[in-house]
């Protein structure tokens, strides 16, 4: 099994999502995040005092999926979420060698 998790704008959540539903209903955990990487902060003005803002709101999408669904699953959430412009996000994927579904006690791919 493998957690695939992708950092991306905030606008971009609801397709996401409905992609993700449309190609094949997979189930996600949503988490509102702030990082910095190339696309870098930015400067306020806050009652005429300057502010350098290093940190910017991104949302974290977590799917959990078994082994062959990996690459579509990434496909799908790129395909959403791209832009084209800096700051579009980053999808990656991690290995899971234990799921257990708490309500049935399901183990493995059961409990996808």
């Amino acid at each position: 099994m493998r957690l695939i998790t992708a950092i991306i704008q905030p606008h971009a959540l609801e397709g996401v999502v409905q992609a993700l539903r449309s190609a094949g209903g997979h189930g996600v955990t949503i988490t509102e995040v702030v990082g910095s990487g190339r696309q870098g902060g930015h400067t306020e003005i806050y009652r005429g005092t300057e502010y350098r803002i290093d940190t910017i709101p991104k949302i974290k999408v977590e799917v959990l999926a078994a082994e062959d669904e990996e690459q579509h699953v990434i496909d799908v959430i790129v395909q959403a979420a791209r832009t084209g412009q800096i700051g579009d996000g980053k999808v990656w994927s991690t290995a899971v060698d234990t799921v257990v579904r708490v309500r049935t006690g399901e183990t493995g791919e059961d409990a996808l």
